[in-house]
């Protein structure tokens, strides 16, 4: 009887082995992660045709921790969540929010990053004149946001708005300013920044760290930020890097990196550096 017993443990101790070997291997020595390039300061393609921007500089220190070799690409926002489906690359860090519709095909690491939306528009029209402010509105909170959109919407009325496609900006508006505004969808936030500067439309709705990156511009001297600015709701739990479903190692690592990069003050100084601001989630 002692023999079986101890054949039995052995037989556990054997398995346990063998999970513990399978689950080191599935840890990949090496990643490719891909950004969209267009979207300063959070990505873009610097003058030497190089990737930066803080989710650049973010994702080279989360791999530094992980202790695995990091090939960073950009790839156009349209095909990011499609090409990452098909095995292209491995992981998504480009602005991208951790919203419903997009759980439903791609998984999320946590946060890295809280940043709300807001409108940039000239500094004379009715929305101008209120100027920038600090206030943030969670769209969850349904009272509260509706009376932030409301007061915004006879400021807007009539209005040629440009947004990102495919986006949760894009939905933001067509949800609380469809009724109100004229939508103009391009596919990168540069293009829209441009038919700004040129008047061709009279404001862009984008995250305010964004906007504030192009309005630092010297041709946008006559734009202000204006208005609050909106997170949660259809903006998701914050800014997280996407993944596909089954990589459930890569998420527990990246997932570690991020809490050591929040834990240390890593993703504060680094927000600090490219977008003035620090948008570390708050737990």
């Amino acid at each position: 009887m002692k023999i079986h017993r101890l054949a039995a443990v052995a037989a556990v101790f054997g398995m346990l082995s063998f999970v513990q070997s399978t689950f080191a291997e599935d840890a990949p020595k090496d990643i490719t992660i891909a950004t969209e390039g267009a979207y300063a300061p959070w990505n873009f393609t610097n003058a030497d045709g190089k990737l930066d921007g803080l989710e650049i500089d973010l994702a080279n220190d989360l791999c530094a921790r992980m202790k695995i070799k990091c090939t960073i690409i950009a790839q156009d926002w349209d095909g990011l969540i499609p090409s990452l489906k098909v095995g292209k690359f491995d992981v998504i860090m480009a602005g991208m929010f951790i919203t419903a519709k997009r759980l439903e095909t791609i998984d999320f690491t946590q946060p890295y990053a809280i940043d709300p939306g807001g409108f940039a528009v000239a500094k004379d029209s009715d929305l101008g004149k209120l100027g920038p402010s600090t206030e943030k509105f969670k769209l969850d909170d349904e009272a509260a946001s509706k009376a932030a959109v409301d007061k915004l919407k006879p400021l807007l009325k009539g209005k040629v708005v440009g947004v990102q496609a495919a986006t949760a900006m894009l939905e933001f508006l067509k949800k609380y300013f469809g009724d109100t505004v004229e939508i103009r969808e391009y596919k990168t936030t540069e293009q829209h920044d441009l038919d700004l500067a040129a008047g061709r439309i009279d404001a862009i709705f984008a995250q305010k760290t964004a906007l504030a990156a192009t309005l630092a511009k010297p041709e946008f001297s006559g734009f202000t930020v204006a208005g609050p600015g909106f997170v949660g709701g259809l903006f998701g739990a914050g800014t997280g890097a996407g993944l596909r479903k089954e990589d459930a190692k890569l998420k527990e690592m990246l997932n570690d990196a991020i809490s050591a990069a929040i834990a240390d003050g890593t993703i504060k100084r680094i927000s600090e550096k490219w977008v003035k601001t620090d948008v570390t989630p708050v737990k």
